[in-house]
């Protein structure tokens, strides 16, 4: 066996582990809980350098507090154990969503999708490249990104700009932030996404439909003002009005895909009685099977065997470059179950008594630090996790749980959009040869000044 399909078997252990344990209860529950944090830590005890600067930092810093645990904790193993589970759930929440990725990659209709909103006219071509990222984005994550850049560097030949450099230029820009910025819708708009799973799992007293109404206006208000700024900003060539413009039935067709795989996800928390995120980790993979099975309609019975097959052998492939994502995530959500339940609240009475003085403004405050610290290389999905684990706990008057979490969301998508240390910027980088400063300050700078202020009032309203 290879360390790749180790990595994977341990990997799927988890899966199976974590799922187990969450749709059943008493003993069996108990024991799905334990093999998953087993195989967990021997996918870990793999990885030796396959782990970037950050992850690896996390996981120092998960040691740590694990010994501190062992000492201050007055029951440390029940503790570690439940921390282990939440690291165990995000990995599995990687691994369920990374499914979705593998029959995406190899469909006809994503190909004709791309082609589609690429070929529309500069008038449109904005919000049509915004709209679809952000929908690809929910199921094939930070892949979207190289699959359009590509496919955006390919179509902006020099002949196609009528042989005017400044022409292509313009369009690189523009087609690329509408790329950046409508991946940084997914984690407000999908229902599965990471952005949901870490605050719904980290904030138990909301649920999706308390929550998808802010977070959806939020989504709305940050595509207005990244169209309305891409209009303002320029420049507009004359249209030609000789190229034939293509048909959206592509997209069109995908968005019914993509419906029929949240209902199937809404359908299953219901019937089952679970959360949304958990209901993702069944509904996620069941949806990759069958789509890699339609596929392969043409082999009748023999479609769904070959959907199978073509899962095993394309795991590895598939998982090995989630690594990053899985600790970097997972130690988050590790840390920040450990850290909530160290840290007393009393400890924090000093602080507690300035931020209930700024009562809704708090919003504004956890909105900012999540983008804030973005810029100085602290992934958001860190920043996220520890403050959704943190603030429920010290009841500040004005800071409701689901302003606390529109507010985390939208910090989380304004990062995406800016930190030059985000790996959505290094890919852009890598495809235009600008500097992810240049592409996040100079590129965006317009649109993150006037989106960040709207986005404060916005809170402010939310919390009232």
């Amino acid at each position: 066996m290879t360390l790749a399909r180790l990595r994977v078997s341990l990997l799927l252990a988890v899966t199976l582990g974590t799922l187990l344990h969450l749709i059943t209860s008493g003993l069996v529950s108990l024991v799905a809980q334990g093999v998953g944090v087993v195989a967990l830590i021997g996918y870990l005890t793999t990885l030796q350098r396959q782990l970037n600067r950050m992850a690896k930092g996390l996981l120092c810093v998960a040691g740590l507090i694990t010994l501190l645990t062992l000492w201050r904790s007055p029951a440390p193993w029940e503790l570690l154990l439940d921390a282990s589970g939440r690291f165990a759930f995000f990995a599995t929440f990687v691994v369920a969503l990374g499914m979705m990725r593998l029959p995406a990659y190899r469909s006809p209709l994503v190909r004709r999708c791309g082609r589609a909103m690429l070929l529309q006219p500069p008038s449109r071509r904005y919000p049509i490249l915004s709209f679809g990222s952000m929908l690809f984005g929910i199921i094939l994550n930070i892949g979207v990104l190289n699959l359009f850049a590509a496919m955006i560097e390919k179509s902006n030949t020099l002949e196609a700009a009528g042989g005017r450099v400044w022409v292509r230029q313009a369009r690189q820009r523009r087609m690329m932030l509408a790329l950046l910025r409508g991946f940084s819708l997914a984690p407000l708009v999908s229902p599965m996404g990471m952005g949901v799973a870490v605050v719904l799992s980290s904030i138990p007293g909301i649920t999706w439909p308390e929550l998808a109404p802010s977070i959806l206006s939020a989504a709305g208000l940050l595509f207005l003002v990244g169209w309305a700024v891409d209009h303002v900003t320029g420049p507009h060539p004359p249209a030609d009005n000789a190229r034939t413009i293509p048909s959206l039935q592509p997209l069109a067709q995908f968005s019914a895909l993509l419906a029929a795989v949240v209902v199937l996800v809404v359908l299953l928390a219901w019937l089952l009685d679970v959360r949304l995120p958990i209901a993702a980790l069944l509904g996620a993979p069941s949806s990759a099977l069958v789509w890699l099975a339609w596929q392969r309609r043409r082999l009748g019975l023999a479609s769904v065997p070959a959907a199978l097959v073509t899962t095993h052998r394309q795991l590895p492939w598939l998982l090995t470059p989630s690594a990053n994502e899985i600790v970097v995530l997972g130690a988050a959500g590790y840390l920040g179950h450990l850290c909530v339940e160290l840290v007393s609240v009393q400890t924090l009475a000093p602080l507690l008594a300035v931020l209930d003085q700024l009562g809704a403004s708090n919003a504004i405050l956890t909105m900012l630090s999540v983008l804030g610290l973005a810029q100085l290389g602290i992934n958001p999905i860190v920043t996220v996790t520890l403050l959704a684990g943190l603030l429920p706990t010290l009841d500040i008057e004005g800071l409701a749980p689901v302003t606390i979490a529109a507010s985390l969301m939208v910090g989380w998508a304004l990062a995406l959009v800016s930190s030059p240390m985000t790996a959505s910027m290094l890919i852009l980088s890598r495809f235009t040869g600008l500097s992810p400063l240049q592409i996040g300050y100079r590129w965006n700078g317009r649109f993150l000044m006037t989106a960040t202020p709207l986005l404060a009032l916005w809170l402010l309203w939310l919390a009232l």
